[in-house]
């Protein structure tokens, strides 16, 4: 799979990233390089091969999990009260995205 410059940059700028001409050449080398990786793999045959387990599936009385309890929620005004900026019962941050 080839990926174009093109197709680099409109990834790039999905991620709000502002690349190079340099970087570009080098990320379309790299995703090309995983993305043929990805395809190998996907050409394995894996008939037999059992399904990983959950880190925590056979350690149940050893898991660290706190007991699932039903507790009252967290106030509105209990969450703003450490806020920086409250408003008009929101959390107020500054803008982060400009297009």
């Amino acid at each position: 799979m080839k990926l174009t410059p093109e197709k680099v940059r409109y990834v790039a700028d999905l991620a709000n990233l502002k690349l190079t001409g340099e970087e570009v050449a080098r990320m379309a080398h790299d995703l090309d390089e995983i993305l043929s990786h990805m395809d190998k793999l996907n050409q394995l045959d894996t008939t037999g091969v059992e399904p990983m387990a959950q880190v925590l599936s056979d350690a149940s009385e050893t898991a660290t999990l706190r007991e699932d309890a039903i507790r009252p929620p967290l106030s509105n005004a209990d969450a703003l009260q450490c806020a920086p900026q409250p408003g008009q019962g929101y959390f107020k941050v500054p803008k982060v995205i400009e297009r």
